[in-house]
C-alpha cells in the first residue's frame, strides 16, 4: 500500500520544538538532532514519540535508527551516508518506514535500491541552513523525480517558503519539508499556522 504523506512536513533540532508547534495541528515531523550523546538524544527521542502519539502526528528520526528502533518508533530518515552504513534489515524488521535523502540520480539509485517509503529531493531552492555541494534542483527536477519514483512519495526540501509551496506541490512533490521559515521566524507558531492553512488548501 503507498504510504500518504501529509504535505506539510515540519523538520526540527529538539524534542522543545516538537512539544511547541505540533500541538499546532502538524502532522508529519522530524526530529533532526546532531551533536549530542546517544542518551541525550534517546531522552529527546522519547519526549517527541509521547507528544506526537497524544496529537496523532507522525515523527520521524533523522539518521539514529538504532535509537528508533530501541525506542519503538515507526519512521527512520536517512541520509546517503547514513543509508550506506545501515542495517536495512533491522529496519525492516523492526516495522519502520524508511525515507531517503537525494540530490543527483546516482544517489536516487541508492535509494531506490532500498526500497524507500518516500525519496527526499533538494535543496530546491537557495538555503541558509547549511553549506551544500549541490546546486538548487529547481521545479523542474521535482516533475523530472517523480516521474522516475513513480507511487513513491516525494519530499521537496530546501529553501521552501510559504509563498514557493504551491509550485513545489504542482510541480510533483507530495509533501514540502521546512526548517529555517518557520524556526528562524519571529513567529514561528503563527508561521507553522500559515504553513498549515496554506498546504492543506492546496491539497
Amino acid at each position: 500500500m503507498t504510504l500518504v504523506l501529509d504535505s506539510f512536513y515540519l523538520i526540527v533540532d529538539n524534542a522543545a520544538w516538537v512539544r511547541r508547534l505540533v500541538p499546532l495541528g502538524v502532522k508529519l515531523v522530524q526530529l533532526r538532532i546532531k551533536g549530542e550523546s546517544d542518551t541525550a538524544i534517546a531522552r529527546q527521542i522519547r519526549e517527541a514519540k509521547i507528544c506526537c502519539e497524544q496529537h496523532s502526528a507522525q515523527l520521524v528520526v533523522n539518521d539514529y535508527w538504532q535509537l528508533a528502533i530501541a525506542e519503538g518508533c515507526t519512521f527512520v530518515h536517512l541520509g546517503q551516508e547514513d543509508l550506506a552504513s545501515a542495517d536495512l534489515a533491522a529496519i525492516r524488521k523492526a516495522g519502520i518506514r524508511l525515507g531517503v535523502s537525494t540530490h543527483d540520480h546516482t544517489e536516487l539509485d541508492q535509494a531506490l535500491s532500498a526500497g524507500p517509503d518516500y525519496v527526499a529531493l533538494g535543496p530546491i531552492f537557495p538555503t541558509v541552513l547549511k553549506q551544500m555541494p549541490w546546486a538548487s534542483q529547481g521545479l523542474n527536477r521535482i516533475t523530472e523525480w517523480k516521474q522516475l519514483i513513480g507511487e513513491i512519495p516525494l519530499v521537496a526540501i530546501g529553501g521552501l517558503t510559504v509563498d514557493r509551496v504551491p509550485g513545489v506541490l504542482a510541480a510533483g512533490a507530495d509533501s514540502a519539508a521546512v526548517v529555517t521559515d518557520i524556526l528562524r521566524h519571529p513567529d514561528p507558531e503563527q508561521q507553522t499556522r500559515r504553513w498549515i492553512t496554506s498546504t492543506r488548501a492546496i491539497v
